[in-house]
């Protein structure tokens, strides 16, 4: 088990009559097989309630953490990344899930961080928490052209829902039971990030960002997103404001 002292994660919960059980952490998988053992075995002795959504891998995910304590949802076919955050969602709302996390199954976020995001949630100050590798006590590596699109993806979110962010695209973030329910992801892609954006904007939540430490490796860099794909974000991003 982690280390419990009076500032920590369990410490806060406990204070508050909530079981770290009633956390949910959505990890959203395509043919994550070679990390996702190791990426969950770093999340157990935290003791939230963890689910892994398959979308629609190749090979089924479950093969590979079947004993493990989780929770697996499997698409018969890959829909993307925001239709199986959506399913995730949906399941832990079905569960009682009283916070909800987003956390990469490609091994880039630490085990250790969720914590950062659930404190403002916890201490009723925020709805909704996002990670940001760009805020003071962060940390990352991240390459210099990768690191332009994202400020590039600042500003598109910004243009979009009137929301600027220090980050863009961070698969981190918290929410509450209350704003899970006004999120309805509609974007199955990898535009479903500003999507969420304007769920924010429009239910007036209150959110805060939260320093995150991210580590690319050369596997998670070869997953992340190229430049094709930020250029297929704004495609799905511009026909959703027309076409809706």
């Amino acid at each position: 088990m982690p280390d419990i002292s009076e500032t920590s994660i369990f410490t806060q919960l406990m204070l508050h009559q909530i079981n770290t059980r009633d956390v949910f952490v959505v990890l959203p998988a395509f043919n994550e097989d070679t990390v996702i053992r190791k990426v969950i075995e770093k999340l157990l002795p935290f003791n939230y309630a963890l689910v892994a959504v398959d979308d629609g891998s190749i090979i089924n995910l479950k093969n590979f953490i079947k004993d493990l304590d989780v929770t697996v949802l499997r698409h018969k076919t890959n829909l993307g990344q925001g239709a199986a955050i959506q399913t995730g969602l949906d399941y832990s709302l079905r569960m009682g899930a009283k916070y909800i996390v987003t956390f990469d199954a490609d091994g880039q976020h630490k085990a250790s961080e969720i914590e950062r995001l659930l404190t403002p949630l916890i201490s009723n100050n925020m709805e909704i928490t996002f990670g940001s590798r760009f805020l003071t006590g962060a940390s990352h590596n991240m390459p210099f052209a990768r690191k332009v699109l994202i400020q590039l993806a600042r500003y598109i979110n910004y243009a979009f829902t009137g929301l600027l962010l220090s980050d863009a695209h961070n698969g981190m973030r918290a929410m509450t039971q209350a704003a899970a329910r006004k999120v309805r992801i509609k974007e199955n892609g990898m535009a479903h990030a500003t999507e969420i954006l304007v769920f924010v904007k429009q239910s007036r939540l209150r959110y805060s960002e939260v320093p995150i430490s991210i580590i690319y490796d050369e596997y998670s860099l070869k997953k992340g997103q190229s430049g094709w794909q930020a250029a297929r974000i704004l495609l799905d991003l511009i026909q959703a404001k027309i076409f809706r």
